[in-house]
């Protein structure tokens, strides 16, 4: 949960920036339960609250946030999560749908809904989702205008280098449906875990508009038509 500060952090730039939209990468809170030694010690119950007064210090007036965290669901069963936190409530969670191209403690969601804040509709998906057609499809087909991309591409140093895989599936994505694809991905080290960082900004007609430098913290900020 260190990661909050960070957060706030860039929801204060956001604000200043008139930016109002932040997506942050996947599992940013607590880490992936794939590889947390008390995976339950990190997830975080939706329904009573818990979730919403984690995220208080966030709330913002003009600054709309999706927020990957592992989530506590029905029946002590763990999902990799999005929340879109708005205004203070966490107005809808997305579930990723395929937690994992091996074995995950992660169920799978099954839904595949969309989001609206002001004049923009919108999709989340999480990481390996974005390798797959159909969810971007269903969120188009709902109105979606934006798809988000929440990734936590931490790989062992031999399968580390994903950025060209991550570009060709956004841009596939955004050229299918045309769609902006926006993705957020974590970069640089963290014990044996490394990531290039794959954040970047695809336009609807596959044109990468925005990314960020391998290894380095970034704010990317687009400017997208609705």
């Amino acid at each position: 949960m260190d990661a909050i500060d960070l957060i706030r952090e860039r929801v204060v730039e956001c604000e200043a920036e008139g930016i109002e939209i932040l997506c942050c990468p996947e599992a940013i809170l607590g880490g992936l339960a794939d590889y947390a030694p008390h995976p339950r010690d990190i997830a975080i119950d939706v329904e009573s609250g818990r979730l919403e007064s984690i995220l208080a210090p966030l709330a913002s007036k003009t600054v709309t946030l999706i927020c990957g965290f592992t989530e506590l669901g029905e029946n002590g069963l763990l999902y990799n999560s999005a929340a879109v936190f708005h205004k203070g409530t966490v107005i809808g969670v997305y579930r990723k749908l395929h937690p994992a191209i091996r074995k995950s403690i992660y169920q799978p969601g099954d839904r595949m809904p969309v989001f609206t804040v002001g004049s923009l509709t919108f999709g989340i998906v999480i990481c390996n989702d974005s390798n797959f057609e159909e969810p971007a499809s269903v969120m188009a087909s709902q109105g979606a205008t934006v798809l988000f991309v929440s990734s936590n591409n931490g790989l062992p140093a031999e399968r580390a280098s994903v950025v060209s895989a991550s570009r060709k599936a956004d841009i596939a994505r955004a050229t299918e449906n045309r769609m902006w694809v926006v993705r957020a991905d974590v970069a640089g080290r963290a014990g044996d875990f490394v990531s290039d960082g794959s954040s970047g900004v695809v336009d609807p007609a596959g044109t990468l508009v925005q990314s960020a430098e391998s290894f380095a913290t970034a704010l990317l900020i687009a400017e997208v038509d609705t």
